[in-house]
């Protein structure tokens, strides 16, 4: 069975099966969080490990006689698939449809004597099995709703082409070649589309500056623009998108991290990139103007994976830490009300009243010594999913990062 006939397929069995796809957030620019013990603090970070973003509602899957996909209520402690003894993990864990589709574990490869590559190794969930495999072929993987597919770049990036990756096979199905090198991908809201952002050398790379021991990100990013593609034919056109200064400017007039990838807004209409500098983003039509920023996006924070909730009307915030020692806020996307939420970290909804997050253990010192818990809006309750990753380097290399994919 070809590409072509998934999709038909699966369109069929989601109009008769299921209602419109959740709305999810295409993409949490990757971002190193360095939250510090002053956790106030605005986050100027670069992009890292933490998760991969990954789109809602992708036509490539089916959804299975298992899937739970809930319509915003709270998932009972029936449909939590947790191993608070793992980690990372091993076995499948899964909330009420928002799945751990799989999880990365980044490492310094040094290339020269000044030049390195922040390298990710991906543990993709077989749903078949149910278990995590070493998937070491690609650099960059965004996985689908349902988590039976995924977009895939290859080791060296920018890429050439664009894989469609049968997680259960592990096999390619599909490349779309493309004519500007490719470094990250995202989902469209509704999985028909696929924003490529593109780079002329590695989103990745890294430097030592003269007179530092260790290495570090380049000051200035070498993105270029993006692609829109159509998932089933392939086919998209490439939008440039130039950087502000000159080549004089070490900072080319506004600071950009050197990966900072694009993604759609959920209603497919607008392409958005976060900043580390406010406000915090920066929102175009698919010719690449540049566009006020649209309903419900003013109170978005790029640097927290979890984003809009699926009905778009919460957005995911950074850390709170009043009402527990570590929490978080959840803001009213139209008002900009705050509600304070447990968790340390929000990563992913899991409908419209609970998130998945990271979290410390309660006497716990260490902020890296965490681990993966639901948490639900309203409640001080939390439940273990994973065990608690070891280490304390704030960068999180060599600790593996969750990536999830939404129902």
């Amino acid at each position: 069975m070809n590409v072509d006939d998934i999709v038909r397929d699966t369109l069929r069995e989601q109009a008769a099966e299921q209602p419109p796809a959740a709305a999810g957030f295409a993409d949490r620019v990757l971002a190193v969080r360095r939250r510090r013990r002053t956790r106030r603090a605005a986050v100027v970070a670069v992009a890292a490990v933490a998760a991969v973003a990954v789109g809602v509602g992708v036509p490539l899957l089916d959804s299975g006689k298992g899937d739970v996909r809930p319509s915003g209520g709270i998932v009972t402690p029936k449909k939590v698939e947790s191993h608070p003894d793992q980690s990372p993990p091993r076995d499948e864990i899964s909330v009420g449809g928002t799945t751990l589709a799989g999880y990365c574990v980044a490492e310094t490869v040094k290339k020269s004597a000044d030049s390195a590559v922040y390298e990710r190794t991906y543990h993709l969930l077989n749903p078949k099995t149910g278990k995590y495999a070493e998937a070491a072929d690609w650099s960059w993987v965004a996985v689908a709703p349902g988590g039976k597919t995924a977009a895939v770049l290859e080791r060296n990036l920018p890429a050439s082409r664009i894989g469609l990756l049968d997680l259960t096979t592990g096999k390619v199905v599909r490349w779309i070649k493309v004519d500007h090198g490719v470094g990250g991908l995202t989902f469209s809201r509704d999985g028909r589309r696929l924003v490529a952002t593109t780079y002329s050398e590695n989103p990745d790379r890294l430097i030592k500056v003269k007179g530092n021991v260790e290495w570090g990100r380049p000051w200035t990013s070498s993105r270029t623009g993006f692609y829109v593609l159509d998932v089933s034919s392939g086919d998209g056109a490439w939008t440039e998108i130039k950087i502000a200064g000159n080549s004089d400017d070490p900072l080319r007039g506004a600071m950009l991290n050197s990966r900072q990838d694009f993604s759609l807004t959920d209603d497919g209409r607008h392409v958005w990139e976060g900043r580390p500098m406010e406000p915090g983003y920066a929102f175009y039509d698919l010719t690449g103007k540049e566009v006020p920023v649209p309903a419900g996006y003013a109170y978005l924070d790029w640097s927290v994976e979890a984003g809009r909730s699926p009905d778009g009307k919460l957005v995911a915030g950074g850390f709170a830490g009043r009402k527990w020692k570590t929490s978080s806020y959840v803001v009213d996307a139209m008002t900009g009300e705050k509600t304070e939420v447990r968790g340390q970290q929000l990563i992913a909804w899991v409908g419209n009243k609970q998130l998945i997050a990271w979290d410390m253990a309660e006497n716990d010192k260490n902020e890296h010594h965490n681990r993966l818990v639901l948490v639900t809006i309203g409640s001080d309750k939390e439940t273990p999913l994973s065990g608690f990753r070891e280490g304390d380097t704030p960068d999180g290399a060599g600790r593996w990062g969750p990536l999830f994919a939404q129902p």
